[in-house]
């Protein structure tokens, strides 16, 4: 409490507010103290969880919460101004019309409707030409966030130790040997005048019984024979010893498939579809991308949604990925985790759009924006800022984690979809 009154006082010696009858505050005539009224600004106010959260159950309308709330109430104190709130009907940050004019918040700051807008918002070279925007107060980035993959059984998993070009080299050699092996035992008992038997059969079975760890009771006659027994023995007890270690680490260790990680995946795949946020800076610049796979994502996406927090439960349950900011994330999956103690949500390794500025918008040429600029600087450097933020996100770190920190002891028991494909295999050799 002492550090944050020291601050407050450094803001009011850097910005040196005085009274003044244009700014409102106290005016001192022969000694008598004269109260004059404040002006009173309007602001224009977005919900952005976890910047900015709207309270509706207060007797004025509405009021907001959260960092830029606090913000709000240093700029009201230091700046001498009361204020009134404003939004838009569909809470949306605005983008330009065929027309020239502009929705949402940004269109009210262009019209001079409002002084400022509370909502942080990201900064382009096109939102610069309707507005002022102050020094950034947040960095950020933009990912995918998605319903959060899980540990499944694969039918298939018996094949997964080896690659397929192994898989094919060891059928080679297998073919390979039962041919050689036949050509040599059936010369070897030519050259010694013995009875000249069929042995393709029982060579082919031996060579699959040795390959497999099972016993045999043929093993041929001769020297050269059995030393390609000698071979195929050793090589059988390496690749068998290599196989049952990889299988059983990866049945009861099994990685998890995650198909998307990236822009490209997202456009690549067609399981789950995906949604843009309306009115956002990511739809313009989708919208606007001149490179394939930004036109790809955003011809191909099935709709636009309100917000990421608004919509973080029909994203865990698997309706659409979407793209947002990454502290947005964090804050829907510091909530999940909270409420249900484990993690439905997962965000992309790869960023879709980095170092993001975010600033809040002034009316154009406004007389407040050089001592907000001040104002802010300084709760930076004290780091204010940061923890205002800090506070509204916990418990998001435990989500943060790759999907296979899950399981808790990182063994699985074997289920009976575990060994389904390795039945199967067993079935079709009998």
């Amino acid at each position: 409490m002492f550090a944050y009154t020291v601050i407050v006082f450094q803001l009011l010696r850097f910005t040196r507010i005085r009274s003044s009858s244009s700014m409102g505050g106290d005016l001192t005539r022969k000694g008598k103290k004269i109260m004059t009224l404040k002006p009173v600004l309007t602001i224009a106010a977005g919900e952005w969880v976890p910047y900015t959260k709207f309270n509706e159950d207060v007797p004025e309308g509405f009021t907001i919460e959260g960092p830029m709330k606090e913000l709000l109430n240093i700029f009201t104190k230091l700046l001498n101004f009361d204020y009134k709130l404003v939004r838009t009907a569909d809470n949306l940050w605005g983008g330009p019309l065929p027309n020239g004019s502009w929705t949402g918040m940004l269109g009210i700051l262009k019209r001079q409707e409002a002084e400022l807008s509370i909502a942080p918002f990201f900064i382009t070279p096109q939102r610069e030409e309707v507005c002022d925007f102050t020094i950034p107060v947040y960095i950020d980035n933009q990912a995918i966030l998605m319903i959060r993959p899980t540990l499944q059984s694969d039918v298939s998993g018996f094949l997964k130790p080896f690659t397929m070009e192994v898989w094919l080299l060891i059928v080679a050699s297998l073919i390979s040997m039962v041919l050689v092996m036949n050509f040599i035992v059936n010369l070897e008992h030519k050259i010694h005048g013995d009875d000249n038997g069929f042995f393709f059969s029982k060579i082919s079975l031996w060579i699959l019984k040795a390959l497999t760890q099972e016993s045999s009771e043929w093993l041929p006659t001769k020297d050269a024979g059995r030393f390609l027994v000698f071979i195929w023995l050793m090589a059988s007890f390496v690749f068998m010893s290599c196989y049952s270690g990889i299988l059983t680490a990866l049945l009861t260790v099994p990685k998890v498939d995650i198909p998307i990680n990236s822009l490209s995946d997202l456009a690549r795949q067609t399981k789950l579809p995906w949604r843009l946020e309306a009115g956002s800076m990511m739809y313009s610049f989708f919208e606007e991308s001149t490179e394939e796979l930004g036109k790809k994502v955003f011809n191909e996406k099935i709709g636009t949604f309100q917000d990421c927090w608004e919509d973080r439960e029909r994203i865990a349950a698997g309706e659409f990925a979407a793209i947002c900011d990454t502290t947005t994330m964090m804050k829907s999956m510091s909530w999940d985790f909270s409420k249900t103690g484990k993690c439905h949500l997962y965000r992309s390794r790869e960023k879709v759009y980095t170092n993001g500025i975010l600033s809040v918008a002034f009316r154009t040429k406004s007389s407040y924006l050089p001592k907000a600029n001040k104002i802010i600087l300084t709760l930076k450097e004290a780091g204010i800022m940061d923890k205002w933020l800090r506070d509204q996100m916990a418990n998001s770190s435990q989500c943060l984690r790759p999907p296979t920190a899950d399981r808790t002891g990182g063994i699985q028991p074997l289920d009976f979809e575990s060994f389904t494909g390795s039945f199967l295999l067993l079935l079709g050799g009998k």
